[in-house]
């Protein structure tokens, strides 16, 4: 031991730099061991999730009850905040340490330092702060995870990551926006619960409005039957009715209830399917003017809070026994 003390006062000038590359070896291995251990144990619950539900692909957890998928993404997305977290808190302390090994004397000037990082975190950089309490937060509450659709209000798309100051979404064009965490203002999440496939249908005015409607119910019924679709749509389609009237077409509005990562599949076949039944039984959609259909963007009414349910099927009532005579006393 006494060796090792004499071998190490004889670096003379050299121990301080020894002392640097040790911090930044150390700091360096501490990182590493704490994200192995993070992703281990991301990956052990994802692949547990998987095992459980009986399922290899992520993909294929779409299927599954929605608990399961919520687990996968929100496991997924507490393990990129703690790894940014890690490697944030791992580099404060570092350089810190490497601080007072190159000037002892700058410990007690933490004191000042303090006061100076406290005044610049009530003017510079409180957006920073801003910035990681809401991305806490949002985590925290499952307000959004990796592999959720969501709207931002600056960009809508697919969470590809959350730190701890910046969410990365992919939209549809395939651009990655980075969004701040504390500009983030709301969360619209379209992968949590349902979705809903909203189908406006123009038919001529003319048309019988009872069979069209009936045409179209039928139609969307035996698709939900078949086993394809069966599993992604969660509730019988409904024909919600006439959504609007012109004098050149009248517009009836088809909703289905299906999992959230199904609407617009469900939506492009039952399109298809609407169109080659209403081609076979004659009726040909007008060309419309005046009336833009919206879709999506005008289910601004759902009947009361709660969502509509399938209406009920009519009691037929049983035609009662006749009565027996009575038997003369």
């Amino acid at each position: 031991m006494q060796a090792l003390v004499d071998w190490w006062e004889s670096l003379g000038p050299w121990q301080t730099p020894l002392r640097v590359l040790f911090i930044i070896v150390v700091c360096v291995l501490i990182r590493i061991v704490l994200q192995f251990v993070i992703r281990r144990t991301v990956r052990s619950i994802v692949s547990g999730v998987k095992k459980k539900q009986g399922v290899d692909d992520t993909q294929a957890l779409v299927a599954t009850p929605l608990a399961a998928v919520r687990v996968v993404q929100r496991t997924r997305t507490l393990g990129g905040v703690l790894s940014s977290a890690v490697t944030t808190v791992i580099v404060i302390v570092g350089s810190l340490l490497i601080i007072t090994t190159i000037s002892p004397d700058a410990a007690g000037a933490f004191s000042l330092i303090t006061a100076a990082i406290g005044a610049g975190l009530g003017f510079g950089a409180q957006n920073i702060v801003k910035d990681v309490l809401n991305g806490l937060f949002m985590v925290i509450e499952d307000q959004l995870g990796v592999g959720d659709v969501v709207d931002l209000g600056p960009a809508t798309g697919v969470v590809e990551a959350v730190g701890i100051r910046i969410t990365d979404i992919r939209d549809v064009n395939g651009t990655l926006w980075h969004v701040r965490n504390g500009e983030i203002v709301r969360v619209g999440n379209l992968s949590q619960g349902w979705a809903r496939a909203i189908i406006d249908l123009a038919v001529p005015y003319e048309s019988d409005i009872d069979e069209v409607e009936a045409l179209i119910l039928t139609t969307a019924l035996d698709m939900a039957a078949e086993p394809k679709w069966k599993r992604l749509i969660m509730e019988k389609p409904e024909l919600w009715g006439i959504e609007s009237i012109s004098a050149e077409a009248v517009v009836v509005r088809l909703v289905v209830k299906t999992r959230t990562s199904a609407k617009d599949e469900v939506a492009r076949e039952l399109r298809l399917r609407l169109k080659r039944a209403l081609d076979a039984a004659g009726v040909k959609l007008p060309a419309l003017n005046s009336i833009v259909l919206s879709g999506f963007e005008g289910a601004g009414s759902i009947r009361g809070a709660r969502p509509p349910k399938t209406a009920q099927l009519p009691v037929v009532d049983k035609p009662k026994a006749p009565r027996a005579p009575k038997a003369d006393s």
